[in-house]
């Protein structure tokens, strides 16, 4: 059973950083494109950063120079790095793992950039 936890999120002031994890289990994680995605209330969900299995990465425009993703393989680790922090970033970040036809969803973590 493959599971994907995210863990990591909270409140944090505009300006502030944060560092979400995904803790990967159930598949050969290695193989796997890895993302992150947020949903902000009343909005669709959107890719914010994706590495591949070959470790590269693209990202949203809204999030370039401020968001860094990292994977450690041999911990089956995901990672988001966020800076710069700002109101707009404000939304539930859901861990993604993509292989061909393979689509799998962590349940989230909330972040709220807030003064």
């Amino acid at each position: 059973q493959v599971q994907l936890v995210e863990s990591g999120g909270g409140l944090v002031q505009p300006g502030g950083s944060l560092r979400l994890s995904c803790g990967a289990s159930g598949l050969i994680f290695r193989f796997y494109a890895m993302s992150w995605f947020r949903q902000a209330p009343g909005k669709q969900r959107e890719l914010v950063a994706q590495i591949t299995s070959g470790f590269t990465t693209t990202y949203a425009d809204s999030v370039k120079g401020r968001f860094t993703i990292a994977r450690d393989n041999a911990k089956m680790t995901l990672y988001l790095q966020m800076n710069s922090l700002k109101p707009e970033d404000t939304a539930v970040y859901y861990c993604n793992a993509d292989l061909s036809q393979l689509h799998y969803w962590g349940q989230g973590t909330q972040v709220t950039v807030s003064s």
